[in-house]
């Protein structure tokens, strides 16, 4: 090996240094800047913060915990400035709306069938929570989609093409969902209060508010 290419080397290592530091301070000041938002419902710097933690999501979720932070906090942060930055666009949609609940949602006796295309088809039997979001999605414009798994979404996206989306997940997949659905339309999304695999709950009124939005 020459002395050019140790040169070389170096100087590749020295660069990578540089930009793995540069790429930390950028995402310690999206951190800051989003828990300041999150906290004081003042939104700073919004798109500069999604840009950050959207494209450094697993590194920001490390960073927070050699800081001994709780890494829901990224999750938090990116779903507060979604709605907050797409709730005027969101208002404006009138109809062909959809809300997406997770089958967890089903009470653990629930006999609706599953439809290979759009999840499960509520039979609103009243033993859960989706009977009255049904109820609540025929007054709003929104179609219920009650689905047992993310592929779910991109059938949806392609066969029903909502022209807007409401979300109910827990914090990791709805994030994930929101960062993905919002490059193509208006999205608002609400965190499951008890989340899980089975009998999982959700802030009922929440949501209804939100679907509701734009409505006088």
């Amino acid at each position: 090996m020459g002395y050019i290419e140790l040169i070389s080397y170096s100087l590749l290592g020295q660069l990578f240094v540089v930009l793995a530091a540069l790429v930390f301070i950028a995402i310690l000041i999206a951190l800051a800047l989003g828990a300041y938002s999150f906290k004081t419902r003042r939104i700073l710097f919004s798109k500069y913060v999604l840009i950050i933690l959207s494209f450094y999501y697993a590194p920001a979720k490390w960073v927070c915990r050699l800081f001994n932070m709780k890494d829901k906090i990224v999750d938090e942060i990116l779903i507060e400035l979604q709605n907050a930055s797409m709730v005027e666009r969101f208002k404006k949609v009138k109809e062909h709306k959809a809300l997406i609940t997770p089958q967890c949602m089903r009470h653990p006796e629930c006999h609706a069938r599953l439809d290979p295309l759009v999840g499960y088809v509520c039979i609103e039997c009243g033993k859960c929570d989706l009977g009255t979001l049904k109820k609540e999605c025929r007054k709003c414009g929104y179609e219920l989609f009650i689905i047992p798994g993310d592929s779910f979404v991109k059938k949806i996206m392609h066969n029903y093409r909502p022209k807007a989306c409401l979300g109910i997940a827990c914090f990791a997949e709805l994030t994930e969902s929101m960062i993905a659905t919002s490059k193509h339309l208006p999205v608002q999304g609400v965190v499951l209060l008890v989340d899980g695999c089975y009998d999982t709950k959700v802030d009922v009124s929440e949501v209804i508010e939100k679907m509701r939005l734009g409505r006088p």
